[in-house]
């Protein structure tokens, strides 16, 4: 995986003999959460039954799958929550970078740590979230995404249907984070986890899976994600 600071940083440098030779990948998985150039945010406690998208807190939920193409394992809520979080990380590792290489830190997904550096962070205590190379997007990371792998995320979360929310909107930042904004319960939701969930038999067209994936710059793909992208972000 290329980031663009590493990418930018070897082409500023490739003119100085006496440079030592830059490394095209990510911060690895050891390096302090502020490895991209972000500040590490204060750190918080917490102490609720839910997280802070609404879902209990409940261990007996969790249950182990892996990322589709990749066999990276992952603990995840069981059910909607698991289908559509396994959709996202699937087509992040298809389309914007292999999950599987050891390199940013490959995924967090759920966790019992609760000291946070944001409330958003606590949707990995109910199995909701998912961090994608949480080591190359830490927690108020400068680094960010090049435009068309931002473009992609952008049509995952139209994928989505708005039950997913993605912390390079959120404050602070958080490029590789991604939760459920859909609260328990919800029919969208579940309308949009039948229609994801790879495992699941349908007569309904899938949506974006390995050999089966539509063109995110496609002029209704683009409409649909800018319209999302404008009613998270007001």
């Amino acid at each position: 995986m290329i980031s663009r600071r590493s990418l930018l940083g070897a082409v500023a440098g490739a003119g100085a003999l006496t440079l030592v030779q830059h490394t095209l990948t990510p911060a690895p998985a050891v390096a302090a959460p502020d490895a991209a150039g972000g500040t590490e945010p204060d750190t918080i406690r917490w102490t609720g039954k839910k997280s802070a998208n609404g879902w209990p807190i409940d261990p007996g939920a969790i249950a182990a799958f892996r990322v589709e193409g990749s066999g990276v394992p992952v603990r995840l809520r069981e059910g909607d929550a698991a289908a559509v979080l396994l959709h996202v990380a699937r087509r992040w590792h298809y389309e914007i970078a292999p999950l599987d290489s050891g390199e940013g830190g490959g995924v967090t997904a759920h966790t019992t740590r609760r000291d946070l550096g944001a409330d958003f962070e606590s949707n990995h205590l109910s199995g909701t979230a998912v961090a994608l190379h949480p080591t190359a997007y830490p927690l108020a990371g400068s680094e960010g995404l090049w435009p068309h792998q931002e473009a992609i995320v952008r049509d995952i979360l139209a994928d989505c249907e708005g039950t997913v929310v993605w912390g390079g909107d959120l404050t602070p930042v958080k490029v590789s984070h991604f939760h459920l904004a859909a609260r328990p319960g919800d029919r969208t939701l579940a309308r949009v986890a039948a229609r994801l969930d790879t495992g699941r038999p349908t007569t309904a067209p899938r949506a974006q899976t390995a050999g089966t994936v539509a063109d995110p710059a496609a002029p209704a793909r683009r409409l649909k994600a800018r319209r999302l992208e404008r009613a998270q972000t007001s």
